[in-house]
């Protein structure tokens, strides 16, 4: 009878095995793949990173990156060939299309950081022309900035192609003696404004915060004309120019879904719609990525190992 109990008990062991092998297999298979759109800049790597590797690690997701930019992007999600971004800028053209009309995509919630855009000058030539601090201060001084691409005009250094931006069209309405000068993406314009701040020469800017390299070069913003009802910010979109006139908004940032995985029911859409984080959060891991020129796998699991309290949130623990 010992034998027979001790059979007994060895295979209620097994049943529990089994039990919770099936139990951890069936968690992996109802989170299955998911896919996640990297955006053109640090923070975006950060962010998604961080959240990729949170559901591989405990919910046994398997996660794709995609890299589409800001705008078709919402295409992508509409028809499910991506399933999240986690930083939108403001994008509120597509939000009316895709969340409010076809309702292809929805909403997953704020991310806790915020951003702002603007125009920025190196800090230290701030101090030398106190006037800068506001556009008006510009005004009759623009050939400080001249570059062999603005000819007799001063330069003003444009963002990423790709990213949402009005400053042809700000320039022009404020009648400003400026050049827009796109050099390409991000790294090839941080290229250039940081190789003419190294050199203590003047550069005037298209830059944004949060953003890792704030923290090693000093920067500061130029003060643009107020905001005002109808503002626009998305020169693409065309009309007067004076709608254009104003300062960019300050930004929530803002994660969104496709419709198609917010309704799955995979564990993984709780996680993105929990997470949130501070602009320190997402700086430093972005600083370890593209400062530090560490894996983006290993600067994540470096930060979710020493922030285990908020990984704990986004898992809803």
């Amino acid at each position: 009878m010992k034998v027979r109990a001790g059979g007994l008990v060895a295979a209620a062991a097994v049943v529990v095995v089994l039990v919770t092998v099936g139990s951890a297999a069936a968690r992996s298979s109802a989170c299955g793949t998911v896919t996640i759109n990297e955006q053109a800049w640090a923070g975006s790597t950060a962010n998604t990173y961080v959240v990729k590797n949170v559901l591989e690690k405990n919910l046994g997701c398997h996660v794709n990156i995609t890299k589409v930019a800001e705008v078709p992007v919402y295409q992508a999600m509409a028809d499910g060939k991506t399933d999240a971004i986690l930083e939108d800028w403001g994008h509120q053209p597509q939000w009316d299309q895709y969340v409010t009309k076809q309702k292809t995509v929805v909403r997953a919630g704020a991310n806790g950081v915020k951003g702002v855009i603007g125009w920025y000058i190196p800090t230290y030539l701030m101090k030398q022309h106190p006037e800068f601090k506001t556009w008006k201060g510009l005004k009759g001084k623009e050939t400080l900035f001249k570059s062999p691409e603005s000819g007799s005009q001063g330069m003003f250094l444009g963002g990423d192609p790709s990213y949402q931006q009005k400053d042809q069209t700000l320039i022009k309405a404020l009648g400003l003696n400026l050049k827009f000068v796109s050099v390409g993406a991000e790294p090839a314009q941080v290229a250039r404004w940081t190789q003419l701040y190294k050199q203590k020469k003047p550069v005037l800017f298209y830059w944004y915060d949060p953003q890792y390299l704030n923290a090693t070069y000093q920067v500061s913003r130029i003060q643009l004309p107020k905001r005002f009802k109808g503002c626009l910010d998305d020169e693409k979109l065309g009309g007067d120019p004076k709608k254009y006139a104003c300062e960019y908004p300050s930004y929530t940032l803002l994660k969104f879904m496709s419709k198609k995985f917010a309704s799955s029911g995979s564990p993984a859409v709780g996680v993105v719609k929990r997470f949130s984080w501070s602009n320190a959060d997402q700086n430093a891991v972005a600083k370890m990525i593209a400062g530090d020129h560490m894996n983006p796998d290993q600067a994540a699991q470096k930060w979710i190992s020493a922030n285990k309290a908020k990984v704990n949130k986004w898992l809803g623990k």
